[in-house]
């Protein structure tokens, strides 16, 4: 149904999540505002991504949508909410995503799959 990719820059976000402690909160669930700079930035990444899969809709939450780890380490995305609204509107039942960073970039592809 859709698919999105997305690319970040480290270390300039981490900067922005410095000089505007606020965006933590805006960006990410309780679950993933622990995480290290890196890992936030490939999981915005995914969500950026995810909004892109969906056809960029206005009024997406992004603590909606998180990125979960599988027990084997896989990466998964966890929707609800104005995702979740969206995602059913459009008759997508299953996401896929992958993750990657290197050399200061964090990357996601996310690809929205009806059944």
């Amino acid at each position: 149904m859709g698919v999105g990719i997305d690319v970040v820059d480290v270390t300039r976000f981490a900067k922005s999540l410095e000089r505007t402690p606020g965006l933590l909160v805006r960006l990410f669930t309780e679950t993933e505002q622990g995480l290290l700079p890196v890992s936030l930035a490939a999981r915005f990444a995914a969500k950026e991504a995810l909004a892109k899969a969906l056809g960029a809709p206005s009024g997406l939450l992004w603590t909606d949508a998180e990125v979960r780890k599988a027990e084997n380490g896989r990466p998964f995305l966890h929707v609800q909410g104005t995702v979740a609204a969206a995602a059913e509107e459009q008759g997508i039942t299953d996401w896929h995503v992958s993750l990657s960073h290197d050399a200061g970039i964090a990357t996601a592809v996310v690809v929205a799959e009806a059944r």
